[in-house]
């Protein structure tokens, strides 16, 4: 890019105002701010192979829209799709209270000048503490990875162990080889330098955690934490709760678990299993689904002093002001964070998600428990219908370990001779996205897609997939010439 250009989106490339930032910074040229930091070696000399910019607003939204209508949402097509990520139903009073001004913003706010914000994530927080059944509720976190990892660095913290004294480093973190893999690889990355994430294994038939393999490893005497989630990446309930929660203790371990929050309106919650952590992500109360954004995660526990002093995220309290009978709002314990000790805290956050905690806030307020409850069931049924009639399918086998499941179901296609991916890029041409290819996650399951429903699937939209996968598995098609072009302009992914 000529020095002499002036880019329609970049006030900066204006000669007049880049020579003013340069003069005021003390430098003749931009290349001295940067070559202190990064060696001249990997500095990109060239001019930089961009498009002509778009001057006119109206052509750029037409270019952008033009983009955008590549995709294919769910609104056109049918979702079978979840694996962490869910379409819910979005009450209109959650849009419209988060596209509200004085929540509109990534800045968590401050406790002299945003009062209502304070309260809206206190009401959050308070709200997450029932349906939880949990005394502490943390500010959001970035997402469900965040706040699994986070969990596990303060159960690491809690042990207080470095191997003095004799004692054995505890470090270890067990979870169940069943996890979901990306919240697994976060896990590993975030982390490496504080503990070890060590899988224990399954029951082969039953697919929940093998209790003697988990307390083998327990008896090594290094865990510092075993997880779980319930229901599991896989869909179903991990009904040895209390009893993982029980070895833990008995080991001296702190027991961790990731509930689905849409199933805790019928589904006792991991706290009065045991559990010393609860984590989790927040998206399905009232987060539409999203590319990148529209995420966020909660961290909980009972109040016990030496647990919250490990939280890594704001926690907000009601405070005393100076006028009698009023109160006000703010931030509990603050020493813990990066806001309030900087480099010497536990560790850093950030607080873009706070949106999404008040935007949680109102979903949850809105539905109330019997909201939640109803959501359950229709959960629940929905799922027992579509994995009866999987059933009726001739090479299907829907839910191979046979227990009981929430949202999702593994489907195994392994004697239809076809593979999940050319199963799931024929169901495009019947309008419909099929469920998770985990085979290549979990290779020991064979040719499986986890599908998933949520209380917005319609009976005719389980049944319009059994026939197409009927028709697929038998070779067939019944697609009309107009609905095959369709799917060709669908882009091509691994499900």
């Amino acid at each position: 890019m000529e020095k002499s250009f002036v880019h329609p989106y970049m006030p900066n490339s204006v000669p007049e105002i880049r020579q003013q930032l340069l003069d005021e910074l003390g430098v003749k040229d931009v290349k001295e701010i940067y070559g202190s930091i990064i060696p001249e070696e990997l500095l990109y000399k060239e001019r930089l192979d961009l498009p002509e910019p778009i001057r006119s607003e109206y052509e750029l939204k037409r270019h952008m829209t033009g983009l955008l209508n590549k995709n294919i949402s769910t609104e056109e097509y049918t979702s079978f799709l979840g694996a962490g990520c869910y379409k819910h139903q979005v009450p209109a009073v959650c849009d419209e209270i988060n596209m509200r001004g004085e929540f509109l913003t990534a800045y968590c706010g401050d406790t002299y000048s945003d009062h209502g914000k304070m309260q809206a994530i206190f009401e959050y927080a308070s709200m997450m503490g029932e349906l939880l059944d949990a005394d502490v509720v943390s500010y959001t976190t970035y997402d469900a990875g965040q706040s699994v990892c986070s969990a596990f660095r303060m159960a690491v913290r809690l042990q207080d162990s470095s191997g003095k004294n004799g004692e054995k480093e505890k470090n270890v973190i067990l979870v169940p080889d069943t996890m979901n893999p990306e919240i697994y690889s976060q896990t590993v990355s975030y982390c490496r330098n504080v503990s070890e994430i060590v899988k224990a294994g399954h029951d082969e038939e039953s697919g929940l955690m093998d209790l003697k393999e988990l307390e083998g490893r327990l008896k090594e005497g290094n865990v510092a934490a075993v997880f779980y989630e319930n229901p599991s990446y896989l869909g179903f309930f991990e009904t040895q709760a209390e009893e993982i929660a029980r070895l833990a203790h008995r080991y001296g371990a702190v027991c961790i678990a990731q509930p689905q929050v849409s199933a805790l309106g019928i589904m006792e919650s991991p706290m009065n299993l045991g559990a010393d952590i609860v984590c989790g992500d927040i998206q399905p109360l009232g987060m539409h689904m999203q590319y990148g954004g529209g995420q966020a995660g909660f961290i909980a526990s009972h109040q016990k002093l030496e647990y919250m002093e490990q939280f890594p995220t704001y926690m907000y309290g009601i405070a005393k002001t100076d006028k009698e009978d009023t109160y006000g709002w703010g931030r509990a314990m603050n020493y813990r964070c990066s806001h309030g000790s900087r480099e010497k805290a536990n560790e850093y956050f950030g607080t873009e998600t706070g949106l999404w905690g008040i935007t949680a806030g109102v979903y949850l307020a809105s539905m109330g428990p019997q909201g939640m409850y109803e959501l359950g069931e229709a959960i629940i049924q929905n799922l027992k219908y579509l994995t009866v009639r999987l059933n009726e399918i001739e090479g299907v086998r829907a839910n191979p370990f046979g227990g009981s499941n929430f949202q999702e179901v593994l489907v195994d296609f392994s004697e239809t001779g076809k593979s999940v991916a050319d199963i799931n890029k024929k169901l495009l041409e019947y309008g419909i996205f099929g469920g998770k290819d985990v085979s290549r996650e979990f290779p020991w399951l064979g040719v499986c897609g986890l599908y998933c429903v949520s209380e917005l699937t319609t009976q005719a939209q389980m049944d319009a997939l059994i026939d197409a996968i009927r028709q697929i598995a038998a070779g067939k098609s019944d697609v009309s010439d107009k609905d095959s072009q369709v799917s060709k302009e669908v882009q091509a992914w691994d499900m």
